[in-house]
């Protein structure tokens, strides 16, 4: 008996946040490590689809690292990064495309299967992300990695407005038509940005931003805006999670309420951190 009246706690705890909630946007970056273990990834859509039964508009842009370097791997190529940005030459952007491609199908089927309606979008078929025409200099540093310019979210917009899960994967093409990696971060930052949503999450494979990355006790559980550049300096924040944070900060100057830093490791890591008092991972906002 105990156990059931713990789950009723449970639950009217998450009902303010329901309340508050309901009817809002909710942009959901999703990727690292956690995307390959199949029941991480399912824990991650059970609250996606959750927050959409109960009125949220979720929104999922998806990353696919681990996958794209093993493809990359296999056909005998080293994935190299600088400043968290994948280098990404005339081949490896053809393998970026194709996994992310067949991620995103794997992930519109799971969500369908849990009972809710998904709608991929993304990829050259799709007018959601256009870019800046890429200069030489770049080219010879990233290689084909676009800079976005703009976000065309009216199709997303509908999507949600017939109750549908909009899944995202970062692939745009320029004037040419050639495909170019968008970094999934800065993507989820500027669609949470154009939708004007609620929150932004990371789901990432730490627990958050730490003062000391060998201490999991010195998680940083809120964090205003004016504090980051600071962090950056003293190398707090750094490698990988500066395009991180970074995205957060940018959607934060464009009216999103809230940006979270979160393991998605943790199992059912979307919910905690949305419906529970304590919440999991780090804060970013306004300040």
């Amino acid at each position: 008996m105990k156990n059931i009246i713990k789950k009723a706690d449970v639950l009217i705890e998450a009902l303010p946040y329901i309340q508050q909630f309901k009817g809002k946007t909710v942009v959901i970056k999703y990727g690292g490590a956690a995307m390959e273990n199949d029941e991480m990834r399912r824990g991650a859509l059970e609250d996606i689809v959750f927050m959409n039964f109960v009125g949220i508009k979720p929104v999922l842009v998806h990353g696919g690292g681990p996958f794209i370097s093993k493809n990359m791997q296999e056909a005998g190529i080293t994935p190299k990064f600088i400043d968290g940005h994948r280098v990404t030459d005339e081949k490896t952007v053809k393998i970026v495309e194709k996994t992310l491609s067949g991620l995103n199908a794997k992930i519109i089927n799971e969500i369908n299967l849990l009972g809710a309606k998904a709608e991929s979008f993304g990829g050259s078929k799709c007018d959601l992300i256009k870019i800046k025409k890429t200069t030489k200099k770049q080219m010879d540093k990233l290689g084909y990695v676009g800079e976005i310019d703009s976000i065309n979210v009216e199709d997303i917009k509908n999507s949600l407005k017939a109750g549908k899960i909009p899944v995202v994967y970062p692939i745009a093409v320029d004037e040419d038509k050639k495909p170019f990696n968008i970094n999934a971060d800065v993507a989820g930052s500027r669609i949470a940005a154009a939708l004007k949503a609620q929150k932004l999450v990371l789901l990432t494979n730490t627990n958050g931003i730490m003062m000391n990355q060998a201490d999991e006790e010195s998680l940083i559980s809120t964090l205003y805006a004016n504090e980051v550049q600071d962090l950056i300096k003293r190398e707090v924040i750094q490698g990988g999670m500066l395009p991180k944070v970074n995205a957060c900060i940018d959607a934060l100057k464009e009216d999103v309420v809230k940006a979270h830093i979160i393991d998605g490791r943790i199992s059912h890591a979307l919910l905690l951190e949305i419906f529970t008092d304590k919440g999991v991972g780090t804060e970013i906002v306004h300040g």
